[in-house]
């Protein structure tokens, strides 16, 4: 018989490439994680896993497992969630991860939500990168979370993780002006509108990031290669800098609302995807299902505060068409 706690071992072994790294997100020993993965392999009866190198890799055999092995902890997910839903109320602790610039636009409305309507619920709210959400969430650091997409850089493929959508937003580019010596952006494709700041420095997320991803690739699109000066998270200080002449940034509608004086923004093309992620098998959990609605009403809730008025206003000031909610 398979025991589902190695399964589960092997599985982030696939997913994160090495021993160490599971032993680290597991808060095992390197040592404690290749014993369990030797009696696993006694147990199916056939090599799982193989040297190459200084790495371990699995074979066709503990790939074909590990296919079985999302399957079953999906399967577990899904009777832990049926489980829940029998008892009575809804409690406990809920671990919650998002994204920096969803934690004050949507996640204290949807904590206010959850607490009137779910007061024995205990959330609690840890800032977290989207790209490092899967791993949160299979290592059970995080029971629910925020993430995001962009144009450019869609969510790759992941079958341990299961998402709903909350908001679609247009993306912004936030200046300080015109750029030297260049005619304000004339037209509404990417390469007219990025254009003009070709030659000028560029405010991105820090590398490694979707963020950081997405405003490379969006340049490119555009036909050049930014040059880099500056590399925050921080949507704030993106249109701070911006705005005092540091270089040209990209912002979601949502960072906008308290854009700073002097700050230029024009919609883009370009467009930047809420959802709502959980465990496979894990969104019927009274919880995790709780939690969903509270951010759609949060969404819901917020109306026009993240909208824009006019589609290229570049007079600083936020304006443009509303988002499209989903």
């Amino acid at each position: 018989m398979l025991d589902v706690r190695r399964l589960h071992l092997l599985r982030e072994l696939d997913r994160r490439g090495t021993i160490a790294a599971v032993a680290e997100a597991l808060t095992f020993t390197a040592s404690a994680v290749s014993q369990q993965l030797g009696v696993l392999e006694r147990e199916a009866g056939v090599p799982l896993l193989e040297r190459s190198g200084r790495r371990v890799v699995l074979t066709p055999a503990g790939r074909t497992l590990v296919t079985h092995a999302d399957a079953v902890l999906e399967r577990l997910e899904l009777a832990v969630s049926e489980l829940a839903g029998a008892r009575q109320g809804i409690g406990g602790p809920l671990r919650i991860g998002t994204f920096p610039s969803g934690g004050p636009a949507i996640v204290p409305a949807a904590l206010a939500e959850l607490a009137l309507r779910h007061p024995a619920l205990e959330p609690m709210v840890q800032e977290i990168d989207s790209a490092r959400v899967s791993d949160g969430l299979r290592a059970g650091e995080l029971d629910v979370a925020l993430v995001h997409d962009y144009d450019f850089v869609p969510a790759s493929p992941d079958t341990t993780v299961d998402q709903v959508p909350l908001l679609e937003e247009p993306m912004y580019l936030a200046t300080g002006g015109a750029p030297a010596a260049c005619p304000a952006a004339r037209g509404d494709t990417l390469a007219q509108l990025l254009g003009p700041w070709a030659a000028c420095p560029w405010i991105t997320a820090r590398d490694g990031t979707t963020g950081h991803a997405m405003a490379v690739r969006a340049c490119q699109a555009a036909g050049f290669q930014p040059r880099i000066r500056h590399q925050v998270n921080d949507f704030r200080t993106v249109l701070a800098l911006a705005a005092i002449g540091q270089g040209a940034g990209f912002v979601p509608e949502m960072a906008t609302a308290h854009a700073p004086e002097g700050v230029v923004l024009t919609r883009l093309p370009l467009f930047r995807r809420s959802k709502v992620a959980f465990r496979a098998g894990g969104g019927t959990h009274p919880a995790i299902a709780a939690f969903v609605a509270a951010a759609r009403t949060a969404v819901g809730a917020t109306g026009g505060a993240f909208s824009c008025s006019d589609a290229n206003d570049r007079r600083g000031g936020v304006r443009g068409p509303r988002a499209g909610w989903m």
